[in-house]
Formats: structure tokens, C-alpha cells, sequence
């Protein structure tokens, strides 16, 4: 009898995919490539990205290194279930702006028979977390952990570093205000 390979898709079921790490980590170009790679397998693909996101685009999904493809922009998870009943493949960006519906939303999907594709930060500028990610990582079947390269040091980079003071979770920006750090180069701005 042979082994299945360790990353063979499963066939006639549902499945989730994740893709988390910090920011500059490749993310939502992971993200990107393995949506046209289903667009190429003639999959039908539906993508979504909250609408809180519109650093690069108002339509499309946009990684720092300028690939996109064009998005559904929702305010709320449960609007995907209004776009996906044709839907093969169903790819979601920036999942930590989303409400922990999406874990509900996404097993529901998935036991439909969809695969899922999300791409969110695992953590926040703090390295604490970023819900609904941890849970979104316990119910997926594949996970992949994205790193960039520290802005001081060039080791590999798991955090997100705020470069201005605020105490808002959730300041929406790109390179001016963020970027990678390794574990020994962050730090926690002053919020004081």
C-alpha cells in the first residue's frame, strides 16, 4: 500500500486553509498564488476582504509586492454566505478584521465542501495574539506560517512593529506605520 504524500489535497470534502504571520511576511501573496493556481485548475474562486481594508485597493486584494486579484468587499463574514454557492474555492484576506463568525462561517463552508483559503496576521503589534486567528489555526487542516526579514538585524521576523504611538488594536496602514521585526528587535511603543 502507498503513502499519501504529507500535502495531498483531500478529494470530495471541504477543507480550510490558513496562511498567518506577521506583515511583510507574503501573506496575502501566498494568498494570491494559490487563488490562481485554482483559477488555472478552472475552480470557480470567489475572494473577499473586509472593507475596513483599503490601503492598496477598494476592489481588488493587494500584497506589498503589488500582485492583486479582484475581491467582493464585505463588512461583515456572513455576507460571503450570500456569493458562495457557485463557489469552488473561497480565498479570504485580512481575517483578523473579521468577527469570530468567520471560525462558524468557515466550518460551515468547509463541510459543504469548499475549500477555504485565509490569510490574516497571527499577531498584533503587542505579539499578543490576533482573534479569530488562533482559533481559525485550530480547525484548519493545512497551516502555513509566513516570516519576513527583521527591518534591524535581518534575522526572520514573526512580529508586527508599530512605528507610531496609539492604543487602538487596530490602526490600518502599510509600511509607514508598520513593519517586520524578529522576536529580539520588537518592542511595545510607549502607549502612555
Amino acid at each position: 500500500m502507498m503513502d499519501r504524500a504529507p500535502h495531498a489535497m483531500p478529494k470530495s470534502t471541504g477543507w480550510i486553509e490558513v496562511i498567518a504571520g506577521c506583515m511583510f511576511s507574503g501573506k496575502t501573496e501566498e494568498l494570491i498564488r494559490r487563488l490562481r493556481r485554482a483559477s488555472i485548475a478552472k475552480q470557480r474562486v470567489k475572494i473577499f476582504k473586509p472593507k475596513i481594508d483599503d490601503r492598496f485597493s477598494t476592489s481588488d486584494i493587494v500584497s506589498h509586492s503589488e500582485q492583486s486579484l479582484p475581491s467582493i468587499l464585505i463588512d461583515d463574514i456572513n455576507e460571503v454566505l450570500k456569493f458562495t454557492d457557485d463557489a469552488d474555492v473561497i480565498g479570504i484576506d485580512e481575517a483578523q478584521f473579521f468577527s469570530s463568525d468567520i471560525i462558524k462561517i468557515c466550518n460551515l463552508l468547509a463541510n459543504n465542501g469548499k475549500r477555504i483559503i485565509i490569510a490574516g496576521l497571527d499577531q498584533d503589534y503587542r505579539g499578543i495574539p490576533f482573534e479569530p486567528m488562533p482559533q481559525l489555526l485550530a480547525i484548519a487542516e493545512y497551516i502555513t506560517k509566513t516570516l519576513a526579514i527583521c527591518v534591524n538585524c535581518g534575522n526572520p521576523a514573526d512580529k508586527t512593529q508599530r512605528k507610531i504611538i496609539s492604543s487602538e488594536r487596530v490602526v490600518v496602514g502599510a509600511s509607514d506605520i508598520y513593519e517586520a521585526r524578529c522576536r529580539k528587535c520588537h518592542y511595545i511603543p510607549n502607549e502612555s
